[in-house]
């Protein structure tokens, strides 16, 4: 090719290989998917791309570098600390699921496809990587609620290279056995000691790379614009030592090399892993572009009907038998693995290797080593295809997760803030605010809201808050730097058309100052307040427009400018956000939350009434729930460890989760919470529960419970002694609605502190009497 054409090429993959990667994001498709498409268009069918000039050695350093470089950066985002529930169903997965696997795939590869023995054993070793290039993007649409997640981009990324270097050393097997003629036991032992070797060095060459690397970073002997080209440096060092001291060790190297990173102390990451997630896109693009564009088209013969059941078998078959057998002996329950049984799709690492283990055997098996890279990459395309396509309704099935989650997270915890976090959390959406202040953090937890103190520019923020069900992020601090700062790191989970800031005080080029989309601003009343976010004269309305004369207009035209609307509610809990570059017109039906005036006008009718509705929609729900609420009443004094078994064994039944779990979350932690006149609250949130659900226990002679102080608080937060308990209400919550818990235990306190409450509840003759009781009505 001359100088002209190659440049013409290399522009076309950057160019196709981009273009692919945002009309997926566009039309939310998995970008494999478009990358192959795209390549294979380029290359076989339109001849864009020569598939002969796309042959050789440089096109495979090249593919194992880039995937090396990929795990390096898939890597940094693996903390050990993720593993403290999930880390058992990791180690099956990568240890006992990666062998299943490769039976499977291989016995598939044997009796279906009709390979021989020695490569279906190559195929099978060969399919049991997944890799994090179709697994992260995968997660980040999907995003799993609870350990699943982590578990799932575990595997994805700490599989890659085990995989590659479990296909490689079979390869190397047979290659050895051929040229040898040393037989099966001699290229087993060649394999063991290839294996050992390959450990050996990719743990030794990691930690001298991040060694040299911390070294260089944290005594600063390197400019900060130069870090993330030094780092490169090293990473690409690295794996170039490392295939020198002993063949594809390279893979192992760059991922323990991303992992120490990710979990050492001393020098922030944050730079570096942006860094390489822009290098990543470029080399996903080059490395599908270029390997679908090497196949020719006879290779589409090759994908029969016998390849289609193949694919079928290593879907429905293979991986679900491999899930469940690494699932023995681990706390994952049935959904848990029902997800994961649906997430198995081959990456890069497969199609790259394929390609070049074709080249390498075609010349022991001329006419199989045809087959081999088609078959391949019909496995990647269709498990892309079906998993991309379906993992989103399984998980939403399987109440794992939300495609298009609508919580809020709040930066900011003063009280302007928590007034925001409270009438969202009212109207049914998921709420978690974080601000560093300690003491604003326990007043929001004190007001019945969902809130952690975390520092929203730490690198380990993401990490360590649980977002699930969290869709955008609204930062409301008073500092515009940390407001701005915050939108930039946070746009790395919500995408940045959902990552708001209040504007910022200054009037002059706002935009800017923002890398968050700006909240409506009121520059009248901005500057009364420090950062627009003190007690303004103003109150917060959330109230549903319906009913003649109740409309968007009559809003306006009664309060006018004094109007700032914040957010909508839509049926289907759609939550909008009103800002500067984009507003809603309210319909009938939609819930508006919006600031107004304090004026000694009357307000529109409608805000009372809806006011008083939502006092009773709480006591509705109270009532509801102790209607169907079951009694157990308890004439003989009993252990509170065999009240707790009772009451979970009873729940199990209703709810699903299982008695064990329920019981070991009663009895320990703060979640239980004594109160005064002789009750106790033992209440706990789950994800597993839709609804509230209570068991209303009586102790006729009293029940003692011993505890540590710091485990058990009275009502107003003061550590108790044990004293006689008579009433148990024992209370579950949907995790994601904690303000609808607090109410609920508000009710119950409420009518437990009322006068004669324990004489009543005592004197109590019947199951409904003892509900009578809590619903004011006289003991018969």
């Amino acid at each position: 090719m001359s100088v002209h054409a190659i440049l013409i090429s290399i522009a076309l993959v950057i160019v196709l290989g981009v273009s692919a990667q945002w009309v997926a994001w566009r039309f939310r498709l998995p970008s494999i998917l478009l990358l192959l498409v795209a390549g294979f268009v380029a290359g076989p069918v339109t001849g864009l791309l020569e598939p002969q000039a796309l042959q050789g050695s440089w096109v495979f350093a090249f593919v194992s570098l880039s995937i090396g470089i990929i795990l390096f950066e898939a890597g940094l985002t693996l903390r050990l600390s993720e593993l403290r529930e999930g880390g058992a169903a990791v180690r099956n997965l990568i240890t006992v699921g990666v062998l299943v696997t490769w039976a499977g795939a291989g016995l598939g590869a044997y009796y279906i496809t009709g390979f021989n023995l020695e490569l279906s054993i190559l195929i099978g070793a060969l399919l049991t990587v997944t890799g994090p290039t179709v697994i992260v993007p995968l997660l980040r649409y999907v995003r799993p609620t609870g350990r699943v997640g982590t578990i799932a981009k575990w595997e994805g990324i700490t599989i890659d290279p085990i995989g590659a270097i479990l296909a490689v050393l079979v390869l190397e097997g047979i290659l050895f056995a051929h040229e040898e003629a040393v037989g099966q036991a001699g290229a087993l032992v060649h394999a063991a000691e290839g294996l050992l070797t390959v450990v050996v060095v990719g743990v030794g060459v990691s930690v001298a790379g991040v060694a040299l690397l911390l070294l260089l970073l944290r005594r600063r002997l390197v400019p900060d614009y130069l870090q993330n080209a030094v780092a490169l440096m090293t990473v690409v060092g690295a794996f170039a030592l490392s295939e020198t001291l002993q063949a594809e060790s390279g893979l192992l190297t760059t991922t323990l090399m991303g992992i120490w990173m990710a979990n050492q102390p001393y020098v922030s990451v944050r730079g570096l892993a942006e860094f390489k997630e822009d290098l990543q896109v470029l080399l996903l693009a080059a490395l599908f572009i270029v390997l679908s564009a090497r196949l020719e088209m006879g290779a589409l013969e090759y994908m029969d009907e016998r390849a289609l059941l193949f694919l079928a078998v290593l879907i429905a078959v293979v991986r679900p038998l491999a899930v469940w057998v690494s699932s023995w002996g681990t706390p994952l329950e049935w959904r848990e693995w029902a997800f994961l049984s649906w997430l198995a799709p081959r990456g890069v690492v497969a199609a790259a290797v394929a390609s070049l283990f074709a080249f390498r055997l075609r010349e022991i098996y001329p006419a199989e080593a045809d087959r081999l890279a088609p078959i391949v990459f019909l496995v990647v395309v269709g498990t892309v295809a079906v998993y991309g396509l379906t993992i989103a309704p399984v998980a939403q099935a399987l109440n794992l997760a939300q495609p298009n989650p609508q919580g809020v997270l709040v930066l900011g915890a003063h009280n302007w803030a928590r007034q925001i976090a409270r009438a969202l959390d009212e109207q049914g959406v998921r709420v978690l605010m974080i601000d560093s202040n300690a003491r604003l953090i326990r007043s929001a937890r004190q007001e019945g809201l969902l809130a952690e103190r975390a520092n929203a520019l730490s690198e380990h923020v993401i990490d360590e808050l649980d977002l699930s069900g969290i869709g955008r992020l609204i930062a409301l601090t008073p500092n515009d730097e940390t407001n701005a700062l915050a939108a930039l790191h946070f746009a790395e989970v919500f995408e940045s058309a959902d990552v708001y800031q209040i504007p910022t005080r200054s009037d002059s080029a706002p935009s800017e100052e923002t890398n968050g989309r700006s909240l409506r601003n009121d520059r009248r009343r901005r500057s009364s307040t420090p950062g627009g976010v003190g007690d303004l004269p103003r109150h917060l309305h959330g109230r549903p427009l319906f009913g003649e004369g109740v409309t968007y207009e009559a809003l306006q035209e009664h309060y006018g400018d004094d109007l700032l609307p914040l957010f909508l509610l839509r049926e289907g809990e759609q939550v909008s956000v009103f800002s500067e570059d984009h507003a809603f017109v309210p319909q009938p039906g939609d819930t508006l939350l919006a600031l107004v005036e304090l004026t000694d006008e009357p307000e529109l009718p409608f805000h009372t009434a809806a006011a008083d509705r939502q006092r009773r929609s709480e006591e509705a729900i109270f009532e509801d729930v102790l209607e169907h609420a079951p009694v157990v009443d308890l004439e003989e004094a009993v252990p509170y460890e065999g009240v707790v078994a009772r009451v979970a064994a009873l729940l199990e039944k209703r709810i699903g989760v299982p008695a064990e779990k329920l019981s070991e979350q009663y009895r320990t932690g703060r979640e239980r919470i004594v109160i005064s006149r002789g009750a106790a609250l033992p209440h706990v949130r789950t994800s597993a529960v839709e609804h509230p659900e209570l068991v209303v226990v009586r102790c006729q002679s009293g029940l003692c419970i011993e505890f540590d102080e710091a485990d058990v608080e009275t009502a107003d937060g003061t550590p108790v002694a044990s004293q006689p308990v008579y009433a148990l209400f024992f209370l579950v919550s949907p995790e994601a609605h904690p303000g609808r818990h607090l109410h609920l235990l508000a009710e119950i306190a409420s009518r437990i502190d009322e006068e004669g409450f324990q004489e009543d509840w005592c004197a109590a003759d019947s199951e409904q009497a003892i509900k009578n009781v809590l619903v004011g009505e006289p003991v018969a």
